[in-house]
C-alpha cells in the first residue's frame, strides 16, 4: 500500500482495469466536427429565421369571405350598449354588522333587511361572498352570515349586486 497525500493509496486487484488519472475520454474528432457544425447559436437563428417567415403574416388574408354572414355591429350599438349599462336601479338598502357576542368571541359578519329577494338569490349571493372572502358563511333567519371581520369585502359584493349597504353597528 502506498501513501499518496494524506490517504493511503490501494491499487486494483489483479483481473481488474485501473484507470490511470492521466488517462482521459475525449470525444473522436469526428463528433467534435459535428458539435461545431450544429452550434446552438445557429440552430436558433435558423428557428427564428423560419417562424418569422411562418407567422409574420395574416394566414387568414386570402381566404374568401363571400360565405360568411354579415357582420352585426353597427355605428349605432355602441349608443346602445352605453344605455344598457347604465346603473340599474338600488335594490334597497342592507346593513351590515359585525358581531362578536354570543359566538365564542369569534367575529361574525351579517348582513340583513333584504327587501324582495328570495332564499334562492340570498345563498347565491351569500356563495359569491364566501368565495370572494374566502371564508365560510351561511344564510340563517333571512339574512346572510359571513365568518370573519369582511365589511369591506361584502359591501363591494353587495354593490355590484345593486344593493346599498350600510355599516351598522359596531
Amino acid at each position: 500500500m502506498e501513501v499518496r497525500g494524506s490517504r493511503p493509496y490501494r491499487r486494483a486487484p489483479a483481473g481488474f482495469a485501473a484507470s490511470s488519472p492521466t488517462t482521459f475520454n475525449h470525444p473522436s474528432p469526428s463528433l467534435k466536427a459535428k458539435e461545431n457544425s450544429h452550434s446552438r447559436t445557429g440552430m436558433v437563428d435558423s428557428n427564428k429565421t423560419h417562424m418569422a417567415e411562418k407567422f409574420g403574416h395574416n394566414p387568414f388574408a386570402n381566404l374568401p369571405t363571400d360565405h360568411l354572414p354579415p357582420g352585426t355591429e353597427s355605428p349605432s350599438q355602441p349608443e346602445q350598449k352605453a344605455a344598457e349599462t347604465a346603473p340599474r336601479k338600488s335594490r334597497g338598502r342592507v346593513d351590515i354588522i359585525r358581531q362578536k357576542a354570543g359566538r365564542g368571541g369569534k367575529t361574525v359578519t351579517v348582513i340583513k333587511g333584504f327587501v324582495g329577494i328570495g332564499l334562492p338569490e340570498k345563498e347565491r349571493l351569500a356563495r359569491a361572498m364566501q368565495k370572494a372572502c374566502g371564508v365560510g358563511g351561511t344564510v340563517k333567519d333571512g339574512q346572510i352570515e359571513i365568518q370573519g371581520d369582511k365589511r369591506e369585502e361584502v359591501a363591494r359584493i353587495l354593490s355590484e349586486a345593486n344593493f346599498r349597504p350600510v355599516f351598522a353597528g359596531g
